[in-house]
């Protein structure tokens, strides 16, 4: 947590308080928004929450006391700061009292540009703090520019040169500093917070292609989903176009997706199913891709919940390779490595792949062992599918 907030409705105080910890964890943010409906409060794009009390590791964020703002704003807010160390929180505060900032935006837009400030919170070494200051007006340097540098004299050009301005934070200089405006009040700058399966990009189809985009990191809630729509500008998802940046997924689910013609809804639903697999798991559904060749993300979807009915044997290319590895390390046989010579491994191999009906792909053999077809099973739910089979028989 890096602060707490006490939120209340300005217009019905009566309605009582609600503390929130932000950043608000993923998993309680449903939980959130529902606990601020009995104090009407809490919309998505709204400034509809008062502020009443800031505790927590960021002093200044007092100057907030007293004002509305939106609880999105306050969550990116403290997702930003959650990511900064020490002297950059030092850098934040400094300079958010020098600046007196009072708006939540302001705030948030400080925290892309805060590090190009000095502050000065001790004079006793000069050795220290001419290298910070030196680093802080490069934004960096390598060892060889380090190297051989006067960082006391640095110090003494910074403390009789420019005046530095005092706050409760230490002495601060700004450094020709100018207030970035990436955030404007409505559309979120890019900021991946947590680890996420995919990260998109959604604009308006009925907007200037140089329009702020939002940008989402699924898996999302059906909650969010809204909100995200909201902020957006959107009304309709269909009004809205979706551009793939990046993601966690096989490269091989990635080519299968073909963006102009995908739901969010789909896209969210397929990252949810994939979110708890592990990384062999993984590779396995890539190999299941290439095998089942799925065109739309809901049947991928489909295919990443029923992965057990397909068996997979990973960097295998040929059916000597495969008979190989089903006799001597799939534990079906007891294996007598005396025998090598004598076994075709080739035919066995060959034979097994034509029972299966298996096939060779970039990451190895697949085959599949379920029931139904496989266009049945990347359309819906295999015990549905089941049930209505059995009942028309």
């Amino acid at each position: 947590m890096q602060f707490q907030v006490v939120l209340s409705n300005q217009h019905h105080p009566e309605s009582g308080v609600v503390t929130v910890p932000f950043p608000i964890p993923r998993a309680e943010y449903d939980n959130t928004i529902a606990l601020l409906e009995p104090l009407e409060i809490g919309e998505a794009v709204r400034r509809d929450c008062r502020i009443d009390e800031v505790s927590g590791g960021f002093p200044v964020l007092k100057q907030l006391e007293r004002t509305n703002v939106n609880l999105d704003e306050l969550d990116y807010l403290a997702k930003r700061l959650d990511s900064f160390d020490k002297y950059e929180k030092t850098q934040f505060q400094g300079m958010a009292s020098r600046l007196e900032l009072h708006c939540v935006d302001e705030f948030i837009n400080l925290t892309f540009c805060c590090q190009e400030v000095t502050v000065v919170t001790d004079f006793n070494n000069l050795e220290s703090l001419g290298r910070r200051h030196y680093l802080t007006l490069g934004g960096g340097a390598t060892i060889e520019e380090m190297q051989g540098k006067d960082f006391r004299s640095v110090a003494l050009a910074l403390l009789d040169g420019e005046v530095g301005r005092v706050t409760p934070y230490g002495l601060v200089y700004d450094n020709g500093f100018e207030m970035s405006q990436l955030y404007d009040g409505r559309i979120f700058p890019e900021y991946c917070y947590e680890d996420c399966i995919m990260e998109v990009e959604m604009s308006s189809r009925y907007t200037s292609a140089d329009s702020p985009a939002t940008y989402l990191y699924l898996p999302i809630t059906q909650i969010q989903q809204a909100r995200a729509l909201a902020r957006a500008g959107g009304n309709f998802y269909e009004d809205m176009c979706l551009r793939f940046l990046e993601s966690e997924l096989p490269e091989e689910v990635d080519a299968a997706l073909n963006f102009d013609n995908e739901r969010l809804t789909d896209l969210n639903e397929m990252c949810r199913a994939i979110q708890p697999l592990n990384q062999a798991e993984r590779e396995k559904l890539g190999a299941v891709v290439l095998f089942t060749r799925p065109e739309q993300a809901s049947q991928i979807t489909n295919l990443a919940k029923e992965l057990e009915q397909f068996d997979y044997v990973p960097k295998v290319r040929t059916p000597e390779e495969y008979g190989k590895y089903m006799i001597m390390d799939s534990g079906h046989y007891e294996y007598d490595e005396n025998l090598a010579g004598y076994i075709d491994f080739a035919k066995y191999g060959k034979e097994r792949m034509e029972n299966e009906q298996g096939q060779f792909n970039d990451r190895g053999y697949v085959a599949y062992q379920g029931t139904l077809r496989l266009d049945e099973l990347m359309q819906g739910d295999p015990a549905e599918n089941m049930g209505q089979q059995m009942n028309m028989e």
